[in-house]
């Protein structure tokens, strides 16, 4: 193993942060990529990055890797520091009130003037040239703010994989994930081995988040080229959501790290033996299908429906009370799925998003992610 520090430009005088990796392996044609916490306050993903380490370790002692690995257990040392009276702000950068998990960068363009007159036809050595590109764009570009350098340090390691995990949680939830129409094959027996119960698919969900931004030049890549050049598969990207905030525990976390290991073995990253995979809990539906309810007034949330329960259209999964008026208003489903995260927060404001039902009705458009 070797661990490598990347320092990040400084913020403000006598401040300095760094992003530190732990890369396993041999530097094979063959990468895979996994970070934990870039929403800081999501927990249960750091929890599986430490197991994973230590079983890394031991594979490669073995002998058993058969791609390079890249770790990254803290994904977000600027959110690690954001705390106001004992809470915990990880989810929005404090200083630009930006989402941790927006705004990454689109390069495929840029990469595609780069590479127009150097593409071969060969598919290893084109491959080559595109992780070449990356390394060296995110390498020479100069950041202008402490999130900026954050990003681009994520993205120029994470880009060049073929597999990049991004470990997150939800509010409280069902394990579930997220990754694109193009991938999901490839990322089935992820799921069935961590036992995901909802799979969201969507090629373009809006907001430009990490897991998208990965793969986004060598999807535009492949789009530009792929009639005339033998182009790499490239990069397959999925966002595990390991349940809730709270769900943070030792026994949970090796579980969960041993599932991510035996997908690792069945892709043909680890050499190894694993028996028949879980069989998958539900199909994948398209991110655009889940149901967003939102409370009409403020009040106090009292559950009437549980995580997992499926959710019929003109159902009643909440209430919110006003202890005021004495008003209880039900928020009720429009067109029902299952119900697979709910906020934690007890008390709500007008316009809070209070449950989330993975349907295929929905339709939604423009900003699919939660905001």
């Amino acid at each position: 193993m070797q661990q490598q520090h990347h320092p990040l430009l400084s913020a403000s005088l006598g401040t300095q942060r760094e992003i530190v990796s732990f890369h396993f392996g041999t530097d094979s044609q063959q990468r895979v990529y996994i970070q934990a916490a870039l929403h800081g306050d999501e927990l249960p993903g750091m929890a599986v990055a430490w197991y994973l380490k230590q079983k890394l370790l031991a594979l490669e002692s073995a002998g058993q890797l058969k791609a390079k690995i890249t770790l990254v257990p803290v994904a977000n040392p600027l959110a690690m520091g954001q705390h106001w009276h004992g809470s915990h702000l990880g989810r929005f950068h404090t200083l630009s009130g930006q989402d941790f998990n927006r705004r990454f960068p689109a390069l495929g363009e840029a990469l595609a003037e780069e590479l127009a007159d150097s593409l071969t036809q060969s598919e290893y050595e084109n491959k080559r040239l595109i992780r070449e590109a990356i390394d060296r764009h995110y390498r020479d570009r100069i950041a202008r703010t402490e999130l900026d350098a954050q990003r681009f340090t994520l993205m120029r390691m994470a880009s060049q994989a073929d597999l990049m995990i991004d470990l997150h949680c939800d509010w409280d939830a069902l394990p579930h994930l997220y990754t694109t129409p193009h991938a999901w094959p490839d990322i089935e027996p992820l799921a069935r081995w961590l036992g995901s119960e909802v799979q969201l698919l969507a090629q373009i969900s809006g907001g430009e988040p990490f897991d998208e931004a990965c793969c986004e030049p060598w999807l535009t890549l492949a789009e530009r080229f792929g009639d005339e050049y033998p182009m790499p598969r490239g990069l397959l990207p999925v966002t595990l959501e390991l349940r809730g905030v709270a769900d943070v525990s030792p026994e949970m976390a090796e579980k969960d790290a041993d599932a991510i290991i035996n997908a690792l073995i069945e892709g043909g990253y680890i050499a190894g033996e694993v028996g028949e995979s879980p069989a998958l809990i539900h199909p994948a539906t398209a991110l655009a299908g889940c149901e967003y309810i939102h409370a009409a007034q403020s009040g106090l949330v009292f559950y009437r429906r549980n995580l997992g329960e499926w959710i019929k259209a003109g159902e009643v999964v909440a209430e919110v009370v006003d202890p005021i008026t004495d008003q209880v208003m039900p928020l009720v489903a429009e067109f029902g799925g299952v119900l697979y995260a709910r906020n934690l927060t007890k008390f709500v404001t007008a316009g809070m998003l209070v449950v989330r039902l993975a349907g295929e009705n929905a339709g939604r458009r423009g900003e699919l992610l939660v905001v």
